[in-house]
């Protein structure tokens, strides 16, 4: 009984991380996105010259 519930204890845990890694990858496609579209459609700034999306 104890190597069954040891196995299914590494099964959840393996697809608890596999899960979350796969909503990581979602989230970086996503930031990279946003950047890529601020990186290109630019805010005009101060004194109407356009200026970058970011401060840093």
């Amino acid at each position: 009984m104890g190597p069954v519930l040891l196995v299914l204890l590494l099964a959840l845990i393996l697809f608890g991380a596999g899960f979350a890694l796969k909503a990581l990858w979602y989230i970086a496609v996503i930031v990279l996105v946003l950047w890529l579209v601020g990186f290109f459609v630019r805010p005009a700034g101060a004194g109407g010259k356009r200026g970058r999306w970011y401060r840093w």
